[in-house]
């Protein structure tokens, strides 16, 4: 790689990067004079860019989701091999990847049923709440129509999910947002609400003061992120999910999972709520299903939440009227079958387990050594430090500083992340989340230039 960046003057690119491409999540006036970053290949765990710096990516393609690692010619040939035969059809009629990828899907899901394909995260969580209201409509008479979610979770980039999300930064100055959409308090326990020793079951009662003051025969579904990811990382309490289960099934509440970052193995098993016990009606997932390789995201259900829309085939409007392009390439699930493959083939589920430990163990080994880090948390490949001025006070570090820190860990070939344009006051919690490919020292190589990027920033 090095070689051929350095044989090829990549000026061209760089100048036609800096002249019309917009970024994401990026504020573009410092291009004016220094250079966007363009990344130009990888392998394994490694990215180089177009200078041919080497960087250990820490961040699965800087949104959480390469879990199987760069380079797998196998995949590139999976989706080759069918694009060539047969490259889309709109969803109205099968596929060959398609049908077999959702028989691969719903074997790693009891209880669950259906498969919708759609391209984003944000578009299946979509399909939920349309689903949602449309069982509402037809069902309970309209009423029932009212969708929960959780501060600090996010759940798209869309202004239907953008109403269903918990980052007030995110959602600053695209409202207004679509009504029937109610926020419920968050869970993390070192911030926590309530000072009671049941804190788990505390935070989801929470859940149940809501219903209760909207009505319970107003609320169609809840909405949530089984570890909440970009709002920091922030793993459930004890407690939580066995009661946020019994509060649903009281209020005839649907519980809508959302695993767009959780799933496929980002959290040592094949789905983040499998963690806990629960039995939701719909999961949504994206990223990892294909780690990548093409856009895909599947919406999930039960055979009982399908069964409400062929109830009357005699009815026009009885079914689910709507449609993802998309939905319809083949790429998506031949991609998905063999990244599912390869998590099994590989053990990529117990290699996050195994490398978890390690990952967690020097966190707070580094939590030791520095008084800057509050809080250590996460499951599986997906951790978070969350920094603060004053241990005591449990102060937030201040948010340049934190974006220092980041940058830092960059300049030593690091790639790592941070909570991003979320929470006010609150972006300051760094965020890892490497392939399940990841090794011990990989791991050491993380924690070390963190330790290493906390040092010089702090000290």
């Amino acid at each position: 790689m090095e070689s051929m960046t350095k044989s090829n003057d990549m000026s061209d690119v760089i100048e036609a990067d800096r002249a019309h491409i917009w970024h994401h999540l990026v504020q573009h006036k410092p291009f004016e004079t220094v250079d966007p970053r363009i990344i130009v290949e990888g392998k394994g765990l490694r990215v180089w860019d177009a200078k041919g710096k080497e960087h250990l990516d820490a961040v699965s393609g800087g949104v959480w989701t390469v879990n199987v690692g760069y380079g797998r010619e196998s995949i590139a040939r999976a989706i080759y091999d069918q694009v060539l035969k047969m490259n889309f059809y709109g969803g109205s009629v099968g596929s060959v990847p398609g049908a077999q990828f959702a028989e691969r899907l719903i074997e790693k899901m009891p209880g669950m049923s259906r498969v919708y394909y759609a391209n984003s995260g944000s578009e299946a969580n979509e399909k939920a709440f349309k689903m949602v209201r449309q069982i509402s409509a037809r069902h309970h008479g309209g009423r029932k129509y009212k969708i929960l979610y959780r501060d600090r979770d996010y759940h798209g980039s869309t202004l239907a999910t953008m109403s269903a999300g918990g980052q007030n930064e995110r959602n600053a100055q695209y409202g207004p947002f679509a009504p029937g959409f109610v926020e419920v308090p968050h869970c993390l326990e070192y911030r926590k609400q309530w000072d009671v020793e049941d804190y788990g079951r505390r935070a989801a009662d929470a859940i149940e003061e809501v219903i209760l003051r909207e009505g319970p025969d107003t609320v169609g579904a809840l909405c949530l992120e089984p570890v909440t990811a970009g709002g920091g990382v922030i793993t459930p309490p004890v407690g939580y999910w066995e009661r946020v289960q019994e509060i649903c099934t009281k209020y005839n509440v649907l519980l809508h999972i959302d695993e767009v970052v959780c799933g496929m193995g980002r959290t040592g098993t094949w789905f983040g709520y499998q963690n806990y016990g629960v039995k939701p009606d719909f999961v949504t997932m994206a990223k990892g299903v294909a780690s990548g390789y093409a856009a895909i995201s599947c919406m999930v259900t039960t055979e009982a939440v399908f069964d409400q829309f062929k109830d009357d085939p005699n009815d026009p409007l009885s079914y689910f009227r709507d449609i993802s392009t998309f939905g319809g390439c083949t790429a998506g699930p031949a991609a998905a079958l063999e990244n599912m493959r390869i998590l099994e083939d590989e053990d990529l589920l117990g290699n996050t387990l195994r490398m978890s430990e390690r990952l967690m163990g020097n966190l707070h080994g580094l939590m030791d050594k520095h008084r800057v880090i509050g809080d250590v948390r996460g499951k599986g490949l997906f951790c978070g430090a969350e920094l603060v001025a004053d241990r005591d006070s449990k102060e937030p570090a201040d948010e340049k500083r934190v974006a220092a820190v980041v940058a830092d860990c960059a300049a030593q070939g690091v790639l790592i992340g941070m909570t991003n344009r979320s929470v006010t006051g609150f972006n300051n919690t760094l965020c890892l989340s490497p392939a399940l490919i990841a090794t011990s020292d990989d791991i050491d190589q993380i924690t070390h230039a963190i330790d290493k990027a906390l040092t010089n920033v702090f000290s």
